[in-house]
């Protein structure tokens, strides 16, 4: 297991966050963006919800990423 299988799935998890849908999962379960601004953003729930809404805004980032993944592993086989 190398560097660029750590990277990989560094990428899956934030490809996983960024697909959360807010009104279908998160508010339901208590991690709507609303319920960011009411928690310490210092506790872990906080914390969270902050790199959620992180990797959300950073979508076509993600895309770029993948398509290098792609790239990277066409290239190499």
């Amino acid at each position: 297991m190398g560097l660029w299988t750590l990277l990989e799935g560094c990428l899956l998890i934030a490809n996983a966050l960024a697909i959360l849908n807010e009104d279908r999962f998160l508010a339901p379960r208590g991690w709507s963006f609303q319920e960011y601004s009411g928690v310490k953003r210092n506790s872990l729930k906080g914390q969270i919800i902050g790199l959620i809404y992180a990797t959300q805004y950073l979508r076509v980032l993600l895309m770029i990423l993948n398509s290098l993944c792609i790239v990277v592993k066409l290239v190499s086989g």
